[in-house]
């Protein structure tokens, strides 16, 4: 009997943490997605300097809540609680690549990703929910690495946000970024053509949804090309968006 509970002091005790885990991924996804939205104002805002300064306080609030995490995962298997926080951690890295990718027009890796994930110490009131024993081995530093397929799928999302940043481009009569942006997404989708159907079901299951972001992409620099010349600069959103529906309806069984 003793034994039994015991099993049942340790079952509620790891389910407490994935809750917890569930909780912070749902938090780090809210606020990512804040990130992305304030990040979309990039184009038509008068100082792009201060969205992007915002946007960095922002990442900063959403790797407090990493870090949270983290410490919940000290001296546990990572794997047996990723299920709980892989949703946020997507999330994250679609935020911090389109941030990355609006200051320096490429593809952040995911070790430059990790580093930034890197913690000290310093919050001492953040830890009282470890147990004893575990405070007592806390190292002074601790990471929370974010996998290969997180990663991926961070990356497949994004398409999806550099195709509304093509759209949102050409309404500010900017014709060179949907080019620039062609190109980009042609690069990432010959990527993920290379794993095909050897990856993860997620990774392949989201090709598809890249394949459309790129189409749409490159329906917007065909009509611009062909014709850019016949269109007012103000209709062209109009235009493109338009066409994007009708995408869209194709790809409808």
């Amino acid at each position: 009997m003793t034994s039994f509970k015991s099993f049942q002091l340790e079952l509620d005790t790891r389910h407490d943490k994935y809750e917890r885990l569930v909780k912070l991924s749902r938090d780090i996804t809210i606020e990512s997605k804040r990130t992305i939205f304030l990040l979309h104002r990039f184009i038509s805002a008068p100082n792009g300097e201060e969205i992007l300064n915002e946007s960095e306080v922002k990442l900063d609030a959403v790797r407090r809540k990493i870090k949270q995490v983290a410490q919940e995962l000290i001296g546990e298997d990572v794997y047996q609680f990723h299920r709980a926080i892989s949703p946020g951690l997507q999330e994250y890295v679609e935020a911090v690549s389109f941030q990355y990718f609006i200051k320096t027009r490429s593809l952040i890796s995911v070790e430059e990703i990790n580093k930034q994930l890197i913690f000290t110490a310093e919050d001492r009131e953040e830890t009282t929910n470890t147990t004893s024993s575990s405070h007592d081995k806390q190292p002074h530093t601790w990471s929370l690495k974010i996998t290969p397929v997180d990663y991926l799928l961070g990356v497949a999302d994004l398409t999806g946000e550099l195709m509304r940043l093509c759209i949102s481009s050409v309404g500010n009569g900017d014709i060179d970024t949907p080019f620039e942006l062609s190109q980009f997404l042609r690069q990432i989708y010959d990527g993920f053509t290379f794993i095909g159907n050897t990856g993860p079901y997620e990774v392949s299951k989201k090709l598809y949804t890249l394949k459309q972001s790129l189409a749409k992409v490159e329906n917007a620099c065909y009509t611009l090309k062909v014709r850019g010349s016949e269109i007012p600069k103000h209709m062209l959103a109009d235009v493109f968006s338009t066409k994007t529906e009708l995408i869209d309806d194709d790809s409808l069984p």
